[in-house]
């Protein structure tokens, strides 16, 4: 399986799921694992994974170039001589190029596709003509990964009729494998952050689909209108990925897991606000550490979101506004007591995550 996106980014969506899969397979009866990625020479994950002698950058792994290497020069020949029998491409694209046609029937190929934001949303940070070459090539590897690929495992429904709305020939190796959110570990996992007394929880994020900016203005709205009554509020996040940050706003970035756990935990509620998501994981993360939900409808969030969760349109916010009002006034509503969203989430937790993903793999034996 590639690893890259957990070397990249450990603590981001793809790179979590990267080592629950990694993880997962590992504690399957007779089978051998075999990660692959690049890195510096003194990373931690050559130690373990199977990498090129010539070694990139962390800041380097998402470019063409060196994605080009990987995929064309180092891949097709490291699978061959160690007779891979799956691969499982895990960050949207990355199954190797110009295989021949031996070497692309020896092994089953797995696509993990998390969504198809590069054809639908602007998910590039620069602009111009960078930015759109950048996009093409994408598109292409994610052309050329869905082509080869002999199953595709998407997080949702919502992905899924995506995928096939755009790429109608993958209707039949289309699989569903919802994200695994390890929910012994989320209720262990803690760790000490100065919070303050009461506050919301954003997630954030540099992509104009996070909806980030808007969210700000809306909240910013709801806390001069009734400033006695809307909590401060804290965003995992940047403050470079908004133009402005209004006064009682606190970012925090670089959060480990532990971390990002007791920040949930300590929330009075977790506003997410994306336009568009292919699963919605910090959704769940959330639900597991009892902390209630206020999130935007559509995309998959509809499917993730648990019951009795606050919805809000991604758009309007005159009526985000008066939700918040709602929400700081009322607290916590029917189905939104602590044991209920953790018993709802642990429907994501490791051994469903594990019994759903051997019946995929035993469709390609």
């Amino acid at each position: 399986m590639d690893i890259r996106p957990l070397t990249a980014a450990p603590y981001s969506g793809v790179g979590r799921q990267a080592l629950a899969l990694y993880n997962t397979l590992c504690l399957r009866p007779a089978t051998d694992v075999v990660p692959f990625t690049n890195a510096p020479l003194a990373h931690s994950h050559r130690t373990w994974a199977c990498a090129p002698q010539s070694p990139a950058e962390i800041a380097d792994l998402h470019r063409p170039r060196q994605r080009y290497q990987f995929e064309r020069h180092f891949l097709p020949d490291a699978l061959s001589a160690l007779a891979i029998d799956v691969y499982v491409a895990t960050g949207n694209m990355g199954l190797p190029i110009g295989l021949s046609d031996v070497r692309r029937q020896r092994t089953r190929w797995v696509l993990q596709l998390h969504g198809l934001f590069q054809f639908t949303q602007g998910d590039r940070l620069d602009s111009g003509g960078k930015a759109w070459l950048y996009r093409q090539i994408d598109r292409w590897s994610i052309r050329h990964a869905v082509d080869l690929a002999d199953a595709i495992w998407v997080p949702s429904s919502y992905t899924a009729q995506a995928l096939v709305d755009r790429f109608p020939q993958a209707r039949q190796r289309v699989r569903l494998l919802p994200c695994a959110v390890p929910f012994d570990a989320w209720q262990a996992l803690q760790q000490e952050v100065f919070t303050p007394p009461r506050y919301w929880l954003l997630m954030g994020g540099p992509v104009p689909r996070k909806n980030t900016a808007w969210f700000l203005r809306a909240w910013q709205q709801a806390r001069e209108t009734w400033p006695e009554l809307i909590p401060p509020l804290v965003v995992v996040g940047h403050p470079r990925d908004v133009p402005s940050v209004p006064q009682h706003v606190r970012f925090v970035h670089g959060l480990s897991d532990a971390q990002l756990s007791s920040w949930y935990r300590r929330a009075e509620r977790f506003w997410y606000p994306s336009l568009a998501e292919g699963f919605g994981l910090p959704v769940i993360e959330a639900a597991a550490c009892g902390t209630p939900v206020a999130s935007a409808t559509g995309s998959s969030l509809d499917e993730v979101s648990p019951p009795g969760s606050l919805r809000f349109d991604p758009v309007d916010d005159i009526a985000l506004t008066q939700l918040m009002h709602r929400a700081a006034r009322q607290g916590r509503g029917a189905g939104e007591a602590s044991e209920e969203l953790q018993q709802w989430a642990s429907r994501y937790d490791l051994p469903r995550y594990g019994a759903a993903l051997d019946t995929l793999l035993q469709e390609l034996a």
